[in-house]
């Protein structure tokens, strides 16, 4: 089997909500653009993936992805993705790891297609599904926040995650109000996105342990690895870093000797695709550390990401972010949560999910190829 085309359809996202994570987002509304990636094959195979989100548009990495990784992978077997994959990290310099990210998952596809086989089983599937926790955008209130968790506690989502306003006493209040509103037994966690200096950071860990929080996320700069490691001494409540800065394998290595972290994080967007994803968990478990898989910033990177959860022991749960209109766009059926709060198993050949080719062709932007 040889690759005989690469393209990049770039198609509009409209509608989507004001919406704010923190910072490193800010506030973004109104339109995006998602490109549909196809690599296709001599046999009639084509592997697809989603490239781009709500607040990062598809253009921003889809012409350095078809400049420079198109020649790279036109005529080679689409099935000797490990090769392929070593030599686009070679040249991640000239593109980004988001393109690497996308073309690995649609390599994925490709191979679980020629299978007949969901590529979770083609990892190797450990289980069928999964526990969902709801991650809050940034709400205008306290009483916001505890108003959305007691209605997911309610459908029975395993944990309630808060993105704060990012200011840390009222993040502190917010926390209080939260625990106060689902009382004791439900999981919560907080997702400060790097928003702390070191004294900050130690106050709201404080807080966030003695109201009984799961785990706490992000609260220093990505790199303050002495930091991490100073607040660690400090709190028994675990800590959770690595999701960024964007890189491959080696970009988990001084959090695991440094002793930065209790949790590795990362998806197939910012690390460069399934193959690496997997070869971090595994690295994890090596160490008996728990790799939390995040949001993947469109549903078909969700899709790509739930196969890896299927195929690794060593996670708890399926991050569904929110607003839905802000993350959910481009497929005909996206991942949906049971009326027990679980997620489950594609079932289908290669990333197994319902692409929405007719909305892709009437809001179809440019084909970059």
């Amino acid at each position: 089997m040889k690759i005989t085309d690469v393209t990049l359809t770039l198609f509009a996202w409209d509608d989507i909500p004001a919406t704010s994570y923190g910072a490193h987002t800010g506030k973004f509304s109104g339109k995006s653009q998602l490109g549909l990636l196809a690599i296709t094959t001599d046999q009639g195979l084509t592997g697809h993936a989603f490239l781009g989100s709500a607040f990062f548009p598809a253009d921003a990495d889809g012409a350095s992805l078809i400049r420079v990784f198109k020649p790279l992978l036109m005529g080679q077997n689409p099935l000797d993705r490990e090769r392929l994959n070593k030599a686009m990290w070679k040249r991640v310099r000239t593109a980004t790891v988001r393109a690497i990210g996308a073309v690995d998952i649609a390599l994925w596809d490709i191979a679980g297609k020629a299978a007949g086989l969901p590529i979770h089983q083609l990892l190797g599937t450990c289980r069928h599904q999964v526990p969902a926790y709801i991650s809050s955008a940034v709400l205008p209130s306290a009483q916001a926040y505890a108003d959305e968790a007691l209605h997911y506690r309610a459908q029975n989502y395993a944990a309630y995650k808060i993105h704060p306003p990012q200011v840390w006493r009222e993040d502190i209040r917010v926390c209080e109000a939260v625990r106060e509103a689902v009382g004791d037994d439900y999981l919560l966690m907080l997702d400060a996105a790097w928003s702390y200096d070191y004294p900050q950071a130690l106050r709201v860990g404080q807080a966030v342990q003695d109201l009984g929080y799961y785990w706490y996320e992000d609260p220093l700069s990505d790199a303050d690895l002495y930091n991490y490691v100073e607040l660690r001494k400090k709190l028994h409540i675990p800590i959770m870093a690595t999701e960024y800065p964007a890189g491959g394998l080696d970009s988990f290595t001084p959090w695991i000797r440094e002793r930065a972290t209790d949790y590795l994080r990362g998806d197939v967007a910012v690390k460069g695709g399934i193959s690496t994803m997997m070869k971090v968990a595994h690295l994890a478990e090596a160490f008996h550390l728990n790799f939390e898989v995040h949001h993947g910033g469109n549903s078909l990177n969700n899709v790509a990401n739930l196969h890896v959860i299927m195929a690794i022991t060593n996670t708890e749960f399926f991050e569904i972010l929110l607003p839905s209109a802000s993350q959910k766009y481009g497929l005909v059926q996206d991942i949906e949560v049971d009326a027990q709060g679980l997620v489950h198993a594609p079932t289908g050949p290669g990333l197994g999910a319902q692409i929405d080719f007719e909305l892709i062709a009437r809001k179809q932007v440019a084909v970059l190829a």
